[in-house]
């Protein structure tokens, strides 16, 4: 049984939940008035924050993280960044894992260049460099790094350590290099949200099912969206840390800021194991403490669940499923039509066999399946038993070397493979379409965070097409049992339970981690691949804008895979040029073309050619702009212009800043939405000096390649931006159009008028 609060709620004692409503029982409990405001002082959330703001205003937070993170496919333009803004080393322990691009199987040699890259970047600016195979980014920093009352920034949506007492943040590669840099995180101090957990997990229950039942609750209705959840009641004590991380992690999945969990001696153990006993404290709520929601769930009644394409809120029992499974199935192969758009076909309900539907392929791996405790309950299950010669295949990849190191040591790999598992090394590919794509048409069920479409790796555009539900590594087992018939753990539920106790071996990252922090050595020549190239150079903002419109998707909500594919393309991360080349690939073919041809425009008006006289569709553009009252002085020697899209609510998942940087570098002037899925997709729009407008309009008045005339933009940023007047410029006539910015800090502003994070810094360091 999973609740949301409507209200608010207190929380007495770390215990008690008392709705926002009925304040007076909180103030009877303890004694004294209580209020919201200063209530929510009581929070864990609010007591780390204060100790990382650098800002006496606890209103407009400017935070400085303790370490920082990334992996092969952001390190490297996040280095090139802070290199061209003036960076001489790294400030706090920064920590570059090779996790993703581990394979080095597209593209020559520019994956291991990449690598060489982070290895040679660490020794020369004091760095930590984890090399391909040996962890997957966010086990390296729960194992390394996270602790008690810290806070870590990566640039990867999934950096999540709420369950070590660490608030972690994952943005783009901008909000990383401002932290190089020696500026600091802002943002307004966020809504926090108790997560209060009740009962006891059944055995045969996993941390992903429980996961995916939050996500349900909580996805589609925005509750927890760009809020901190903070785990708290008496649930808590009922899982290993272990289990808490693979929860922690899918928080992400529900667009929420951040997480943070109550910590006790299970925490210590943990940290102890690892080395690290000084790192615990005990973080609880105060006496009382005021949520800005809450969301109770009985643990003992959650059920093993299945998240179907195309997202990991659309979630199911297992058992509710199967009791509708052709109808469900039905619905899902609807929503793989508007996924594939006709290019390619995909079909579920024919693979239903004997009322039984058969799957093709299962994964356990990466920061939330490959954990130990998932592993051992997937042996546990598979021991003795086999997964069949059929179409079904299993691979298990444990999140780290000293995990496999451990469940080597005590036979649960040889268990595992005996039963016609497959054992890999420490791998994020399967988890966004660089390893293990399964065949056309196929279904693969996995322990991983995400099943946006085409993160399985397959190409619509090019006729192929697969997808990908979450299930916990627990009832992939059994379904592996079954030979791929998807089945519920709850079937096989007398052998759940038995875990021995884990050993962390560190001698594989003494004999492998480059450990440079504090030891930046400046006369280290960088690794310089064939593919690694600098940022292209970005003018300033212009007086005025003219924008054309490049790409508008009306999509409830477009994805960041959607903005800038992953899977292969992840390769050409550190050539922005080459990687501009497919966004939106998979969904408008055409923005890259018409974006290029804007930006062709930019460069010539940038020259000094008479852009207008060579160009009709601008000439008649400004032509009518001139037309307009007090606009007849406009000339394109004080008009930039860029390109623009349009979507939704675009932004939901990963934090790769590319999504918004594959846009700028070819063009992108702005995008105009309804709202953004995240805040760090917002954040990237800025930091890449693009105007993030909202629409006010019911209906959207311009189409592709109309032109949004924006007169006095620098202007308008330096107002309240409440109301920007624009007009859409098409066929001789111009029609107002009302924009807006929500707010943005001084420092947000001036990196718009600069035109990228890059120009600001280059001016602010000077």
């Amino acid at each position: 049984m999973i609740q949301l609060f409507e209200k608010g709620a207190y929380l007495v004692n770390g215990q008690e939940l008392i709705p926002e409503e009925e304040v007076q029982k909180a103030e009877a409990r303890v004694g004294r008035k209580v209020s919201p405001e200063e209530a929510k002082k009581g929070t864990i959330a609010y007591g780390i924050l204060k100790a990382h703001n650098k800002n006496d205003n606890m209103d407009a937070l400017k935070i400085k993280f303790d370490a920082l993170t990334s992996h092969d496919i952001t390190f490297v333009g996040i280095i090139q960044t802070a290199r061209a803004s003036g960076m001489d080393k790294f400030p706090v322990p920064y920590v570059l894992t090779c996790c993703h691009n581990s394979l080095c199987a597209v593209g020559g040699t520019i994956n291991e260049d990449d690598h060489m890259f982070g290895l040679t970047a660490a020794k020369k600016y004091g760095g930590i460099y984890v090399p391909p195979h040996v962890a997957v980014i966010h086990q390296y920093m729960r194992e390394m790094h996270a602790g008690c009352g810290k806070m870590i920034l990566g640039s990867d949506s999934h950096t999540r350590y709420g369950a070590l007492g660490t608030i972690a943040v994952g943005e783009g590669g901008g909000e990383l290099d401002k932290q190089i840099l020696g500026d600091t995180w802002d943002n307004p101090y966020p809504k926090v949200v108790a997560i209060y957990l009740t009962g006891k997990p059944q055995p045969w229950v996993g941390p992903h099912d429980i996961a995916l039942a939050i996500c349900r609750a909580v996805y589609k209705n925005g509750y927890v969206k760009n809020k901190i959840m903070e785990f708290v009641g008496p649930g808590v004590a009922s899982m290993t840390t272990d289990y808490r991380n693979s929860v922690d992690v899918m928080t992400t999945e529900t667009t929420c800021l951040s997480s943070i969990w109550r910590t006790d001696e299970e925490t210590r153990a943990f940290l102890a194991e690892h080395g690290r006993a000084d790192d615990y404290r005990k973080l609880d709520p105060q006496e009382v403490a005021y949520y800005d929601g809450c969301v109770y769930v009985d643990l003992s009644t959650i059920k093993p669940m299945i998240a179907l394409p195309f997202h990991p809120s659309n979630a199911y029992e297992i058992d509710e499923l199967n009791a509708n499974l052709m109808d469900i199935l039905r619905e899902t192969e609807k929503a793989a039509e508007k996924v594939s758009q006709g290019r390619a076909p995909y079909t579920l309900t024919d693979k239903v066999k004997d009322g039984r539907l058969q799957v093709q392929q299962g994964v356990i791996g990466g920061c939330a399946g490959g954990n130990y405790t998932n592993v051992v309950e997937a042996a546990n299950l598979l021991r003795g038993k086999a997964i069949g010669a059929g179409e079904f295949t299993l691979n298990v990849y444990p999140s780290s070397m000293p995990v496999y190191m451990d469940l080597a040591k005590k036979g649960i790999l040889t268990d595992l493979m005996a039963s016609g598992a497959v054992i890999k090394t420490a791998f994020c590919g399967p988890c966004f379409g660089a390893g293990d794509t399964p065949n056309h048409n196929g279904f693969s069920i996995r322990h991983t965070t995400r099943n946006f479409p085409n993160r399985e790796g397959s190409k619509p555009g090019k006729g192929q097409m697969a997808a990908v539900a979450l299930m916990d590594a627990r009832s992939i087992a059994a379904t592996a049992a079954n030979n791929g018939r998807l089945t519920s753990a709850e079937e096989f539920a007398d052998v759940f339970g038995n875990v021995p106790e884990y050993h962390f071996d560190d001698r594989t990252y003494k004999a492998r981690v480059y450990y440079g922090f504090g030891k930046a050595e400046p006369e280290e020549k960088l690794f310089d691949g064939p593919n690694i190239k600098p940022w292209p150079e970005l003018p300033a903002l212009g007086d005025n804008i003219l924008l054309r419109v490049c790409s508008k998707i009306l999509d409830p909500v477009t994805t960041t895979d959607e903005l800038i594919p992953s899977g292969e393309t992840s390769s050409f991360r550190s050539n922005p040029l080459a990687l501009a080349e497919f966004a939106l690939s998979r969904r408008d073919p055409q923005y890259v073309g018409r974006t290029k041809a804007v930006k062709e425009l930019e460069t010539a008006r940038e020259g000094g050619k008479d852009v207008e006289k060579e160009n009709g569709d601008v000439a008649e553009a400004m032509k009518t702009v001139r037309t307009l009252p007090g606009m007849d002085q406009v000339t394109l020697a004080n008009t930039e212009i860029g390109s623009v899209i349009y979507a939704n609510k675009p932004g939901d998942g990963s934090a790769r800043e590319q999504a918004a940087s594959c846009q700028r570098v070819i063009g992108g002037l702005a995008n105009i939405t309804r709202d953004y899925a995240t805040k760090r997709y917002r954040s990237n729009v800025i930091n890449w000096g693009m105007l993030p407008f909202h629409l006010k309009n019911e209906e959207i008045p311009f189409d592709v390649d109309d032109f949004i005339f924006v007169p006095g933009i620098k202007k308008a940023l330096d107002g309240d931006m409440k109301e920007i007047k624009g007009y859409v410029v098409k066929n001789g006539a111009a029609t107002p159009i009302d924009l807006y910015i929500n707010p943005l800090n001084d420092e947000e502003k001036a990196i718009i008028k600069a035109g990228c994070l890059i120009n600001f810094n280059r001016a602010h360091r000077k």
